[in-house]
């Protein structure tokens, strides 16, 4: 396996091996003139090691503390100047190993291809710590902090695999790269097929990004899958949601074309958040007011001069057209779901956490087998949960305390007791 009968063209290499020569047979001068320079290589990598770790590593390291700038700190902390020292190291490698076995043909051929083929692996490592830094830097920019950088990073990180996978293959087979995707060429639909989602990935992050329709915080909801949260990340092949009850789903990034979903970032960006309840009203409990009735109801200083223009146009109208007063049904005249749905709107008018610059309206919507539904529709100052909720339920508090100054009730299904009490007073056969 050994072959001696090439001359040696290093100097270093070729003084000791003539020193050596003088008291040793020809392949042992070789041996330990290739053991000697190994052993000193080892200890030039080993002191360049410990002066990188040791002296330039702190060095560097209290010089990006002390900066204000934070890129220096995230190429620290991605190990880019590890990184880099290694590279250096093993190409330093690379440049004397063939000098030390010189002598020995064969296993300098494998050596040297071993060491390209590390060299490639320690490229990779880090042009993909510098792809890290770039990552964070421009997570913490303005301009790209709602954007999907781990997408674009992972399309990077695909292509460079792809090429170091190239290059190692070449390098194995002693072709040239381009053949190699040449042949590549024909197993295109093998590809696609095992890449199909990655690539359905790509294209969905490449039109989410384009189209803006889902950012890195946004609030989104799709009960198909469950998801109804804040989105903390989107990659190449998958999102990731955090529910609000502080569950993690992915679902993959395509489905953000295929299926629909709501996405909640127009309501907080406008600051008001939907309120969207009704009350059911008792049919039966709807009348027309009588006099007293609605003199009483002017003591409500919210609904005072809603009454007062109110009843000025009623007899305006009633006296235009002579109006019989005698019979209720005749002309015009208030009731108490009109007066009750008025003093709604003038409450939620005068509430301090109604947004008024955005839709506001009390609405009767379709009579149904539950009564009549009175709706609320309107926004809270605020998109905050808790506030939203305490919102609501504040005004609705109020409102199914007051509905009885105006002589309505609440719709609701009888209940156990309601039907044993039914029961009781029914006369028995």
């Amino acid at each position: 396996m050994l072959n001696f009968s090439e001359q040696s063209s290093s100097s270093i290499y070729q003084s000791i091996y003539d020193l050596l020569k003088l008291g040793l047979p020809e392949q042992q001068a070789h041996i330990v003139t290739a053991l000697g320079l190994l052993f000193a290589l080892a200890l030039l990598l080993y002191a360049l090691d410990y002066i990188m770790r040791h002296v330039l590593y702190s060095v560097l390291n209290k010089i990006a503390r002390r900066t204000s700038t934070k890129w220096d700190d995230y190429l620290l902390d991605n190990k880019v100047h590890v990184r880099l020292s290694r590279t250096i190291l093993v190409l330093l490698t690379r440049q004397l190993l063939p000098v030390i076995f010189l002598g020995f043909q064969i296993l300098t051929a494998a050596i040297v291809k071993f060491l390209d083929l590390f060299i490639l692996v320690m490229l990779y490592q880090l042009a993909n710590s510098l792809l890290k830094t770039c990552r964070d830097i421009f997570r913490t920019s303005k301009g790209f902090k709602d954007k999907p950088i781990d997408s674009y990073l992972q399309v990077v990180q695909i292509f460079l695999i792809f090429v170091i996978g190239t290059l190692v293959v070449s390098l194995l087979t002693g072709n040239s790269p381009w053949s190699f995707l040449v042949s590549l060429g024909a197993a295109s639909a093998i590809l696609m097929l095992v890449f199909k989602d990655t690539i359905l990935g790509f294209v969905a992050s490449i039109q989410v990004s384009a189209n803006d329709s889902v950012r890195v915080g946004d609030w989104i909801e799709m009960p198909k899958y469950g998801v109804d949260g804040d989105v903390l990340q989107i990659n190449l092949n998958n999102v990731k949601i955090q529910n609000w009850d502080k569950t993690i789903v992915t679902i993959p990034t395509y489905t953000l074309l295929s299926d629909s979903f709501k996405n909640y970032r127009g309501m907080q960006e406008t600051g008001g958040r939907r309120i969207k309840r009704a009350l059911n009203i008792k049919m039966s409990s709807i009348r027309y007011l009588s006099e007293d009735e609605i003199t009483a109801l002017k003591k409500i200083h919210l609904l005072a001069p809603y009454i007062e223009r109110r009843e000025q146009e009623i007899a305006e109208y009633n006296k235009s057209w002579n109006t019989d007063t005698s019979s209720p049904v005749n002309g015009r005249r208030m009731t108490n779901i009109g007066l009750f749905r008025a003093y709604v709107l003038t409450y939620a008018k005068h509430h301090p956490n109604i947004h008024q610059e955005l839709t506001l309206l009390v609405r009767q919507l379709a009579p149904s087998a539950y009564g009549i539904p009175l709706e609320l529709y309107m926004f809270t100052k605020g998109t905050q949960w808790a506030y939203f909720e305490d919102t609501m339920a504040d005004i609705f508090d109020h409102l199914l305390a007051a509905i009885e100054h105006f002589h309505l009730q609440v719709f609701e299904l009888p209940a156990a007791d309601d039907l044993r009490l039914i029961a009781s007073n029914s006369p028995r056969s």
